[in-house]
């Protein structure tokens, strides 16, 4: 269990740690989750070996911390088919090639602990064995949401990654240098968070320095990339009036006696809504840490102004879960740095921006209230399709501003006739479609997928292939287990869309996101723990149930549950989404439970997910609802492929 609880562990926090020391690497998350399914794969495949990769896993992961630290590494992310939001310039390594080589490092300190794991498979029975990883994974993903809760700083995930791999070596020279290994990765990170201005939120790695940009201005940075600046209201108001003050000058009739601020940061754009007479203030910032420098260090103290209530949410779930109508919404510069895990498109901010997100803004104003997004939009065709965005959810066109550096405000009223344009708008590109629940991409300009990607995903597919070759042998050796392959696959296709549609539904927190992989792991637990004692039907009926619960939840759209109260929503959504992937694990299981090589066969199922991560790009052409469709083309695949006598077998009730 020690050893799936670190795996899992460390998984996490090489996630996010890695995410916010290598620029622009937390747009690309995903990389580091393929890289340790590769790695879990390739340490079960070792396992069967007589040598072991366990001693090199706490150098590895040493070696991995003082490169990132002594020598930074910035990934490019030039182009303008995927916009990411960040105004430096770096002149690191292409991603096709920097993606591959954190991908490797990854799964090499991922292999050592997966070692550990399959060894224990080749000596317990394979249900018995796969529960305890199942429960160990629990304990893992607990840890790592308990150190999330407390903000704690990234020498306490060190800590406990370096205590648990010292525990794990056998052997006085393996203990050792696990032991000298584990204080540099622990000193190493004590350094880090000693540096002036550092702290941790569940999101990201936080520093502040002081600005120019007026008296008692603080800049925030994130993830190393500079984020917001809090400076004095009337300031900005002088200096930045363009996109601060716009939003009043083209809705100037508003009342304000109550007003909506998404992205409230560290305060800055409460404190102007409080300057222009806001009499109350609903500030909503889904980073609790970026909440509390606000509070401690706003110039204006507009979090201590009674007039302001904070909330520390996802901007659009605050929207579908309250009834208060506002006389002005403002999305006051909601970009984040960041990926949902466990969704290779998915940021913090793709719900808020899709055209049912701006229609239930309309819906949430008063009838003579008004709208308004701002932000450094960094294309044109981006500031073109947001306004068509709005076009389209309030049936009229919006005032649309825009300044040097792609900044532009969009603002628009209930009723048109409140909303005052400097002039008419004019699309200067051709306008890309809004986005969509289903395909919330605000950033992708469309057509094919972007290369970025497909380079990358192609140096990672074929990095995979060749270390399995080397490690496992023949490849036809892995053929009997063909069908677990494709069942890796279509899972973790199933998970992420699970994972997109609870963002949608509940929000893009890192606890929701935490309750979801939680919700995961304990269904497949009871998967496994049901096809141990009771009997269960023959595979054709339960790939034949997996198949119908692909089609319900096809059928009954997200869409379909968001006007329902939270009780409601969240019990359907439990159903739709967790039917299928109990009854794919009781599949699995009943499979798994049969086969004569667990190591081998465990190992082939989470490569094959490692295609599945690669195929969930494919999200970006068919929107995550048609996800659903591939993932059941994979799960006919993994049926057609079982062995003959798998197809007819019972499970009986006799534990295993």
């Amino acid at each position: 269990m020690l050893g799936s609880a670190l795996m899992l562990f460390l998984e996490l926090a090489l996630i996010r740690w890695l995410g916010a020391n290598v620029v622009h690497l937390s747009y690309f998350s995903n990389f580091v989750l393929l890289g340790s399914f590769l790695g879990i794969g390739v340490g079960f495949l070792i396992s069967r070996k007589p040598w072991s990769a366990l001693p090199w896993t706490t150098p590895l992961l040493a070696l991995l911390v003082v490169v990132t630290l002594v020598f930074p590494v910035s990934i490019q992310r030039q182009g303008s088919d995927v916009i990411y939001f960040t105004a430096m310039r770096v002149s690191g390594p292409p991603a096709w090639l920097a993606l591959p080589v954190i991908f490797l490092l990854v799964a090499a300190t991922l292999a050592g602990p997966a070692e550990v794991v399959g060894r224990c498979f080749g000596q317990l029975p394979p249900l018995s064995a796969y529960r305890y990883d199942l429960l160990g994974s629990l304990l893992g993903i607990a840890s790592f949401t308990l150190v999330s809760l407390l903000w704690a700083p990234s020498v306490v995930w060190g800590t406990v990654a370096g205590l648990a791999l010292v525990l794990l070596n056998r052997g006085t020279w393996q203990r050792l240098l696990a032991i000298i290994c584990a204080l540099v990765v622990a000193g190493m990170l004590l350094s880090e968070g000693q540096a002036a201005g550092v702290s941790w939120s569940p999101y990201y790695k936080i520093s502040t320095h002081p600005s120019k940009s007026g008296p008692g201005a603080l800049s925030i940075w994130v993830n190393g990339v500079p984020h917001q600046t809090m400076a004095r209201a009337d300031w900005r108001l002088k200096h930045a009036a363009e996109q601060y003050g716009t939003p009043y000058e083209r809705l100037p009739d508003l009342h304000l006696d109550n007003v909506l601020v998404v992205g409230a940061g560290s305060g800055t754009d409460v404190a102007i809504a409080l300057l222009k007479g806001a009499k109350h203030v609903d500030a909503v910032e889904i980073d609790p840490r970026i909440l509390q420098l606000g509070r401690q260090h706003n110039p204006d103290h507009a979090y201590q102004d009674p007039r302001a209530t904070t909330h520390v949410n996802d901007g659009r779930a605050f929207l579908e879960n309250t009834s208060s109508k506002y006389d002005l919404i403002l999305f006051a510069l909601p970009d984040s740095l960041s990926l949902v895990n466990g969704a290779s498109q998915i940021r913090l901010e793709s719900f808020l921006f899709t055209e049912e997100a701006l229609r239930s803004a309309r819906d949430h104003l008063t009838p003579g209230g008004g709208f308004s997004m701002y932000n450094f939009y960094r294309e044109e065709w981006l500031i073109d399709r947001l306004a068509g965005t709005a076009a389209t959810a309030f049936g009229h066109v919006p005032c649309v501003d825009t300044f040097t550096a792609h900044q532009a405000v969009v603002t628009i009223a209930a009723n048109e006739a409140n909303q005052t344009c400097a002039g008419n708008y004019h699309p200067t590109t051709p306008v890309v479609a809004p986005a969509t629940d289903n395909a919330p991409f605000l950033y992708f300009r469309g057509g094919g997928i972007p290369s970025i990607y497909l380079w990358a995903l192609t140096g990672i597919l074929a990095l995979s292939l060749l270390l399995v070759r080397s490690i496992g042998g023949p490849l036809r050796q892995m053929r009997p287990y063909a069908d677990l392959f494709f069942m890796g696959a279509a899972f973790l296709l199933l998970e992420t869309k699970n994972v997109a549609t609870f963002a949608l539904l509940f929000g893009t927190t890192w606890l929701v996101n935490a309750l979801v992989f939680t919700g995961v792991l304990v269904v497949v637990l009871a998967a496994v723990e049901t096809t141990r004692r009771f009997r269960t039907p023959p595979l054709p009926i339960v790939f034949a149930g997996i198949l119908t619960g692909l089609t319900f939840q096809w059928l009954v759209r997200p869409e379909h549950l968001l006007g329902l109260p939270f009780a409601p929503r969240l019990v359907a959504a439990t159903i739709l989404a967790f039917l299928p992937i109990f009854l794919a694990n009781v599949a699995f299981a009943k499979r798994f439970a049969d086969t004569a090589d667990s190591q081998a066969a465990f190992g082939v199922n989470l490569l094959g997910a490692i295609v599945g991560g690669c195929l969930e790009y494919a999200a970006l052409l068919t929107g995550y609802d048609n996800l659903l469709v591939l993932t059941a083309v994979m799960y006919l695949v993994a049926f057609g492929l079982l062995p003959k006598t798998a197809r007819s077998s019972w499970r009986t009730s006799v534990l295993v």
